[in-house]
């Protein structure tokens, strides 16, 4: 186990207790990846120091804690250039890894898949290749602890060649997954069946709603970044009205660009929903702060004007539990409830259904079997929830938008079947 030196810089007039949150996350960040914490250091420049970051004196405050701690491993919480950590290494005699670095380890830990272990390999590389110059030994798989684990089972060289060669193997591999992965959309785009999507801060509670409402048991977890492969399901709400749901990798503050990049295919996921639930833990002491990190990865990814539901998770670990659960019956704003009891899931599979098929009404259809244009026109046009075979003609219990089958009108068959 590492024993570990956080660092923050204050850059001009930010407020220390933005400082502090950034903190608290770097510390829940870096014991997800195994550190022991011994001591947290605090700067306040004006601007980086070119050279060192944090500056001169700074560095002897360091330098002093390592005496005195034993401590093998400082990790800053903001991106250091790659001059920048060689100097500190230098100086510090120490490892040095960013707030980047040790993301990507920690993805690196979870990730399972070979989809999630090739996308997670890329943003490594990306991340590694200007930092290669004397490193070739200390960036590959040989040793352990934080920051050094290397992408999958390739043994960093300093050859740039060879790893720009291995970069962009893994980019046509990706491109290989967005490809699959846009057939899948498209199949499900022509089956008229909507599509939710799960999204939120790291650790909110995202795959227990997901199991929830799919009647699921995808693996959950309090780690961060439990979950980085996508999960796709076909589910239905109670009255029978089938959609798609969809979770996805967690977010965290300042994900770092090159995750964003290499976890495209898997985000697309969220660009093409026709509804967004938002999950907020809010028992978090900065739920909003985290919900605001969450819409501003939207906003960057295209996402931002999607439909969105706020689905406010965890009440069961707050005392106001009824009166948080008394707001979903005025149906304004988010939904309240608790993923793990089951608390107020009503409330919001109820909200799925009124966003997800606003607009659409029930109908039932009968075709004579001579019209089969009139049926393949009627697949592209409804939601088929239910259909049967007759002697003389289909049958079918549809949705659809009363303006897209109103030429249908001596088709549709007035009062509720039997079947």
């Amino acid at each position: 186990m590492n024993q570990t030196v956080l660092v923050h810089l204050m850059i001009g007039s930010r407020e220390k207790i933005d400082a502090i949150e950034s903190m608290a996350e770097l510390e829940d960040l870096a014991r997800a990846a195994g550190a022991q914490i011994v001591r947290k250091v605090f700067q306040t420049r004006s601007s980086p120091d070119a050279r060192t970051f944090i500056g001169e004196g700074k560095v002897d405050e360091i330098k002093t804690i390592l005496n005195e701690t034993g401590a093998d491993l400082i990790l800053f919480d903001q991106d250091l250039k790659p001059s920048q950590q060689r100097s500190l290494e230098q100086a510090l005699d120490a490892r040095v890894i960013d707030r980047t670095q040790l993301i990507l380890d920690i993805f690196a830990r979870r990730a399972r898949s070979n989809e999630g272990k090739m996308q997670v390999e890329l943003a490594q590389l990306n991340y590694l290749l200007p930092r290669l110059t004397g490193k070739g030994k200390t960036l590959s798989r040989l040793g352990g602890g934080i920051g050094t684990r290397g992408p999958g089972e390739t043994k960093l060289e300093s050859d740039r060649r060879r790893i720009e060669a291995r970069i962009a193997r893994i980019r046509h591999d990706v491109k290989a997954v967005a490809k699959r992965r846009a057939g899948q959309r498209r199949s499900r785009k022509e089956s008229l069946v909507p599509l939710a999507a799960l999204v939120g801060y790291t650790s909110v509670g995202k795959t227990t709603l997901f199991n929830r409402l799919a009647g699921e048991s995808a693996f959950t977890s309090p780690q961060l970044f439990a979950t980085l492969d996508p999960l796709v399901r076909r589910t239905s709400l109670p009255d029978g009205l089938p959609y798609f749901l969809s979770d996805t990798v967690g977010f965290v503050k300042r994900l770092p660009p090159a995750l964003l990049a290499s976890f495209k295919a898997t985000l697309e996921e969220v660009l093409e929903a026709d509804l967004i639930l938002h999950v907020v833990d809010l028992s978090a002491p900065n739920a909003e702060a985290q919900a605001k990190s969450v819409e501003k990865i939207l906003a960057e990814i295209g996402a931002g004007g999607i439909p969105s539901v706020r689905v406010n998770n965890k009440i069961d670990r707050l005392p106001d539990r009824r009166a948080l659960l008394a707001r979903n019956e005025t149906a304004e704003g988010g939904v309240y409830l608790s993923a793990a009891t089951g608390d107020g899931l009503p409330a919001l599979k109820n909200r799925i259904r009124s966003l997800l098929f606003q607009g659409l009404r029930l109908f039932y259809i009968r075709v004579p079997h001579n019209q089969e244009d009139i049926w393949a026109s009627l697949r592209k046009r409804s939601l088929i929830l239910k259909r049967r075979e007759g002697a003389d003609y289909r049958e079918a219990r549809i949705m659809a938008d009363p303006s897209q089958i109103i030429d249908l009108s001596a088709y549709i068959v007035a009062g509720e079947p039997t079947w």
